[in-house]
This record gives C-alpha cells, structure tokens and sequence, in this order.
C-alpha cells in the first residue's frame, strides 16, 4: 500500500505565500479531485510533488508498507496541460524511445512492444508512424498520457489533461487513468465539475493555502456544486 505524505509544506514565490502548512495524505487505489480558484496553486503543488521547483518548508514522502522515505523524481510521473513532446518524432520513435530510457523502472512482466501502448491511446498504423508535431491537441494529450502510465510510476499527476480534448478522447482518457489507479496514487487537477464527480473517489480542495475536503457521500449530490462554490468563494455552507 502506497501513500503520498505531504506535511506542512510552505511554499514562497519571492515574497508571496503560495501554499502555508498544507498537509494531506493522498492513498493508492483512489483517484483524487483537485480543485481550486486560478492562482491557487495547485500546478505549483505539482511541481514541488515532481520535484520540479523547490519548497521553502514541509516534507513530502512517500510510504509504502509503512516505511516511509523522501519522494524522489523517479517515483512521479506528471502529464502536464499542454504536452511537451519531441515534435521531431513520430508517434511509434518517441514511445520506443520513452520505454528504452525507462527500462530500469519497468516492472518484468511488464509490456515492452511499442504498438501495444499506441494502441491504448488510440492510434492506428497511420497515426502512430506521423510526426508528433502533425498531432491534434487530443492525440499528443493521449500520448503523453500512456507514456507516463507506462513508467508505472507509485504516483501520477494529472494537472487539467482533459481541457483541449475532444468529447471521444476524454472518455478514453478517463479509461486509461480509471486502469491505473489500483497500482498509484493519482491526483487529477481540474476546473471541470461533472468531469471531477465522474472520475474521482475522493475531492481535495485547495484553497487559503491549505487543503480541505468535500465529504464523499456529498460527491454525487445534487448539492455538490453549490457546496464547492461556496467553499472557495469564503460563504458558509448550510448544513443540508
């Protein structure tokens, strides 16, 4: 059993105070709904988890079988809004080439063959041998998406993937991360509401610079949406 520890983490971009003490324990086998204002800061949340900008205080660990140690890089894997690909590529090289650099980190009895993770994101023939750079918005977000789901890293970041996507890649998307998260800890950042209800077990809102959460049985509620709005605009939330 895997669990992601954030304790106290402070977070200052030079003077202004982006995340204050915020704890929170995120566990494998849940997909968590993050949701916040613009400028709350959950994209800086996830770039302290992927070690991809430093914290000012706080610790983020992670456990397994209740041994606990520092989250390194290597246990995160990020899919980012807009992807960030080698355009030079076709879509076929630049799987090939993502699971040669992440051998060590595959599991045995992992799947190695390229074709098996382009057809999981939905490419044919012809698409998986095009330039990555003669993508749609929807097939590098799928791409980047089964790239970093075959790393099986312990946990998976998934900051707003789903925005520029199309109604058909959003359903096959949300497949693919549904499969995944038995085997991670994921935490999936988004504005879209239906899309937060239909995908996740468990909503974690950030706001005041610390976390808090929305009951689970108030999830998919007819009042679900009015409570999120009236706990990130400062109103009180009547009890129901």
């Amino acid at each position: 059993m895997r669990k992601l520890v954030i304790t106290n983490l402070e977070k200052r971009f030079d003077q202004q105070l982006i995340l204050n003490n915020a704890s929170f324990t995120f566990e494998q086998g849940k997909i968590y709904g993050l949701l916040g204002r613009n400028g709350a800061g959950k994209t800086t949340l996830f770039n302290c988890i992927s070690q991809d900008d430093i914290f000012q205080g706080g610790t983020i660990n992670l456990e397994v079988d209740g041994e606990t140690k520092p989250l390194t890089p290597l246990d995160v894997s990020f899919v980012h809004t807009e992807p960030n690909l080698p355009l030079f590529l076709t879509g076929y090289e630049f799987i090939k080439y993502m699971l040669e650099i992440n051998r060590a980190r595959l599991s045995d009895d992992a799947n190695t063959e390229p074709e098996f993770f382009l057809k999981k994101a939905g490419l044919n023939d012809d698409d998986a041998h095009k330039l990555l750079k003669d993508y749609s918005q929807g097939m590098k977000t799928k791409i980047q998406l089964v790239s970093a789901l075959m790393i099986q890293s312990p946990v998976l970041l998934l900051d707003e993937p789903l925005t520029a996507v199309d109604v058909i890649a959003a359903h096959e998307m949300k497949d693919l991360i549904l499969e995944y998260k038995n085997d991670a800890v994921v935490i999936f950042s988004t504005h879209i509401l239906q899309l937060a209800q239909d995908i996740s077990d468990e909503i974690v809102l950030l706001h005041d610079m610390e976390f808090s959460t929305i009951p689970v049985e108030d999830i998919h509620s007819s009042e679900f949406e009015n409570e999120v709005i009236a706990r990130l605009s400062d109103q009180v939330v009547a009890d129901v």
